[in-house]
């Protein structure tokens, strides 16, 4: 059973910066990709960036430029590095890990809320 612990999450001002962590435990089998999710109030999620164990990269087209994502292979810990934070960034972020097999493991959610 594979297990996602998020962290980092809390209330920040326009323009500022947080950093979220989650780290895997448990029986991991062949991971494809790491990354983090988001849903706002009233929307549906959305993937905001990944990275695959080939070393590729996805963004969010409204976070480019702004949002930085990393693994940490040893320790199964993906990390988003979010900086100049919008109000319309306010969210729960999800941690995601997807197999090989397709198979997704979610974590229970941070959240994060942007002033203005």
């Amino acid at each position: 059973q594979v297990q996602l612990v998020e962290s980092g999450g809390g209330t920040v001002r326009a323009g500022g910066a947080l950093r979220l962590s989650c780290e895997a435990s448990g029986r991991i089998p062949s991971i494809n990709s790491m990354g983090w999710y988001r849903q706002a109030l009233g929307n549906e999620r959305e993937e905001v960036a990944s990275t695959t164990t080939l070393g590729t990269s996805y963004y969010l087209h409204s976070v480019k430029g702004r949002f930085t994502v990393s693994r940490d292979d040893a320790q199964n810990t993906v990390y988003l590095e979010m900086n100049n934070l919008k109000p319309e960034d306010t969210a729960v972020y999800y941690c995601n890990l997807r197999l090989l097999t397709g198979m997704n493991y979610w974590g229970k959610g941070t959240l994060v809320t942007v002033s203005s």
